[in-house]
């Protein structure tokens, strides 16, 4: 007897167990199957309640006993609860998406919205702009009736963009299904997309200052409707927010940038063992891989060393759950802090020039260039971060101030245990 869970076909590293810890003391557990154990399991209704992802949300409708309206409007169910011996389905991905929508304060009412993609999420978003009272709505898709090529050539006065593609997500990161400088009218881009928590569609926004949201906001809605549902009894709404930055706080990438020789590899270790996580010095894969660092100047000079640095980069940005210590010149190429601010927060540690460290360290050997190279760079670190710590005589200090640092920066209570500064 399943208690509650989500059934898919492949679940792989799913957040919706955790999501549901924040709404509710029940079990909840991931099972992949294939259809034929989806149908066994609605014909045994051997469980309480399920969510539902892909492939499955349409084929489970001929199992169900009852469809609510929005079920029968989006034509397709994420939630289904057995109650007295019948299977109710809901679509819980519909308030879901209402609620991203108005937590980025994107309004649709008389507003033309393009959605990009013709799937089962592109339902639940159609069904957002009939609610909603979208001006006009106009759904995308590569083999249409309206194409990337109509798009733009008909559709760049669009008001809103909804992605509801996979185009973007992890693990094919920093991809974008539109190019988004062709909207000129743009008044909100949401994405269902939260593995990275920044797409390159949300970070393009980002720098058009453009309002938008990712799609962890429209996860954990939906589940605390689904948990409601499930517990058949009022839940806070309040426990949406909670939801979305435990999640997000143990997704997040803790990642330090600053001038070479402050500190940042030191420190970032001291703070992924207070954090439970994995430590990653990219300097030191590159080193690993490449060679001594001075060899790989000295053959390659700095735009050679810098390629490498860049692809190291994007390699471990897109990853999640690490603390990042990056070289001191990482900042200076765009990309690279793209790839950062994917999926991290960025930490600037700061420390005097004279106490830098320069042994081993090809452009640090010469005080005035190194000078030179601080004034430089400082409006790079200071651009690029969420947040700044001073490096202080006392380490264990400056590694309680970036965690605690980073805590804030996302928005959420602190993870157990906390070994911050013990050592």
């Amino acid at each position: 007897m399943i208690e509650y869970g989500l059934i898919g076909e492949r679940l792989g590293h799913s957040y919706s167990p955790q999501i549901h810890r924040a709404f509710g003391d029940y079990d909840y557990q991931l099972y992949p199957m294939p259809l034929p154990d989806v149908e066994a399991l609605l014909k045994s209704k051997q469980f309480r309640g399920l969510n539902v992802t892909i492939p499955y949300k349409q084929a489970v409708l001929p199992f169900c006993d009852a469809l609510s309206p929005a079920v029968q409007q989006i034509g397709s169910a994420n939630t289904l609860v057995v109650r007295d011996g019948k299977i109710y389905a809901d679509n819980t991905d519909l308030p879901g998406m209402l609620f991203m929508l108005d937590k980025a304060g994107i309004n649709l009412a008389g507003k033309k919205a393009v959605i990009l993609g013709s799937g089962g999420t592109s339902l639940t978003a159609q069904g957002a702009c009939r609610v909603r009272n979208a001006r006009e709505t106009v759904v995308v898709s590569r083999k249409g009736p309206t194409t990337y090529d109509d798009l733009y050539e008909k559709h760049t006065d669009a008001e809103v963009i909804i992605n509801a593609t996979p185009v973007g997500m992890y693990p094919n990161n920093m991809v974008s299904p539109i190019d988004l400088k062709r909207f000129s009218r743009l008044e909100g881009v949401a994405d269902v997309i939260y593995n990275p928590a920044k797409t390159k569609l949300l970070l393009d926004a980002e720098a058009a200052g453009i309002p938008r949201i990712d799609g962890l906001w429209m996860l954990a809605a939906q589940g605390y409707y689904a948990a409601k549902l499930f517990l058949n009894r009022e839940i806070p709404e309040e426990t949406i927010v909670k939801a979305y930055q435990s999640v997000r706080r143990d997704c997040l990438n803790l990642v330090l940038v600053g001038m070479p020789g402050c500190g940042k590899s030191t420190q970032g270790r001291r703070a992924a063992e207070a954090l439970g996580r994995k430590f990653v010095d990219l300097d030191a894969v590159i080193v690993e891989r490449f060679g001594p660092i001075p060899k790989i100047f000295e053959e390659k000079g700095e735009a050679g060393f810098r390629d490498i640095e860049s692809e190291i980069v994007k390699e471990f940005g897109k990853e999640s759950g690490l603390v990042i210590a990056t070289g001191g010149g990482a900042i200076l190429r765009p990309e690279n802090v793209r790839a950062l601010r994917q999926n991290g927060v960025l930490c600037w540690l700061r420390r005097p020039v004279e106490q830098l460290a320069t042994a081993g360290r090809p452009l640090s050997t010469d005080a005035e260039k190194l000078r030179a190279m601080e004034e430089t760079r400082t409006p790079l670190y200071a651009a690029c971060a969420d947040y700044a710590v001073d490096s202080q005589p006392d380490k264990a200090m400056t590694a309680k101030a970036i965690v605690e640092g980073f805590y804030e920066a996302v928005g959420a209570e602190r993870a157990e245990p906390e070994h911050a500064g013990d050592s």
